[in-house]
């Protein structure tokens, strides 16, 4: 005996109907069915479209792309902030995914209308942060640049930071080849991230700082990204031995110079801090002023012009020309801090160095360059460094 079946008939893209044919239903019993033999249709309501901000959200992620989905298809989706702008956006080859392609703004509220091509529409009203103030921030060293094996990373930060913790999770240092390294606070606005040893040559590293919609607490939010690449270059090391009064300085473990020096005088106040310190600024010339330090001119001050300053600090020392004490030097110590060298010596060195070259003080009667100066990361032990302390916070 043959069974004749009846086409199924769409009602919408969802819709499904059940065929009885004879009283017969194959493979499955529906309750309260005739036995008349007359066919009966039921639909299926289409499946809902979903967004993914719930309406009525606050503080929605700019960052993150606003999605509608219908399996039914989607026959029209606008978006719109508080302006009527209309936010820019891309729809799938299917027709049933919906995504927004630019980044969305801070103290905003948008407004979603979806259409579905059974006809069913959707509404979504959600608003992001408004945040009392923004902050970017400023990385170090600069992009591209080939740099010494001592060289930390600088983040610097626009304003003070209230959650240390969500500033330095938005922010990734990555090496090749791979090096243990680790983040350290110098005060609220300054992170810095050093390796645990002086870094290989060659290494390449990149910082990416995904501030944008981060919140970082006190109602600062992250008003940009930011990103850099640098690579370390040759290894050129320089020590500085007060028992010696020398300098020496050398490439790759090759010695190029040694070259005599007269550092600060040996009083508590003017002895050179012992250490390790970061080149940074090479300046042809500069005036050296001592009441940026607070000594006065009738004090014993100074307000002088000196050539090849190369900076070593930022508490102002400095390895730089000083033709004013070339007897001196290999000999007494006579300057209130800096490395005082004959001016063609000053040009040579700064010449050999680069920003990020290590020079090692040892010997003197001064103590340690604080690790908070500026270019004394190294001075902080690594045992300290490693843990961190992000959890912690500073006068400023």
């Amino acid at each position: 005996m043959r069974f004749g079946f009846i086409p199924l008939r769409r009602f919408g893209a969802g819709a499904v109907a059940a065929v009885l044919v004879g009283g017969l239903v194959a493979g499955c019993t529906i309750e309260g069915s005739s036995a008349s033999g007359t066919a009966v249709e039921t639909s299926v309501a289409p499946a809902p479209t979903l967004v993914s901000v719930k309406d009525g959200a606050r503080d929605h992620d700019p960052t993150e792309p606003v999605t509608v989905t219908s399996e039914e298809g989607l026959r029209s989706v606008t978006m719109t902030n508080q302006d009527g702008k209309v936010v820019e956006s891309e729809l799938s080859a299917d027709g049933r995914t919906w995504t927004t392609t630019e980044v969305l703004g801070y103290h905003r509220t948008y407004k979603v209308v979806a259409e579905d091509r059974a006809g069913q529409r959707t509404t979504v009203s959600f608003s992001t942060p408004d945040p009392a103030s923004t902050s970017g921030v400023a990385l170090a060293p600069l992009d591209g640049a080939v740099v010494g094996v001592a060289q930390t990373i600088t983040m610097r930060f626009g304003t003070p930071i209230k959650d240390r913790q969500a500033a330095q999770d938005a922010i990734t240092v990555t090496t090749s080849p791979p090096v243990e390294g680790a983040f350290y606070w110098l005060n609220n606005s300054e992170l810095r991230w050093r390796p645990a040893e002086f870094w290989t040559p060659g290494t390449e590293v990149t910082v990416e700082a995904d501030l944008y919609g981060k919140d970082l607490g006190g109602g600062v939010w992250g008003s940009k990204d930011n990103a850099m690449s640098f690579t370390i270059g040759e290894d050129v090391r320089t020590v500085v031995d007060d028992a010696t009064k020398t300098m020496t300085v050398s490439r790759n473990g090759e010695v190029l110079r040694t070259i005599p020096v007269s550092l600060g005088r040996d009083t508590e106040r003017w002895a050179t801090p012992n250490g390790t310190y970061i080149v940074g600024d090479q300046l042809e010339s500069m005036i050296m002023d001592s009441m940026t330090y607070g000594l006065a001119y009738d004090q014993g001050g100074y307000k002088t012009k000196v050539a090849y300053a190369t900076q070593m600090s930022w508490s102002g020392i400095y390895v730089h020309g000083a033709p004013w004490s070339v007897g001196d030097q290999g000999y007494r110590n006579v300057s209130h801090g800096c490395i005082n060298v004959t001016d063609e010596a000053a040009q040579w060195f700064q010449n050999t160095v680069k920003r990020g070259d290590p020079v090692v003080v040892r010997n003197t009667v001064g103590g340690t360059l604080s690790g908070w100066d500026g270019l004394g990361d190294w001075n902080i032990p690594w045992e300290k460094w490693k843990k961190g302390n992000a959890d912690e916070t500073s006068a400023w």
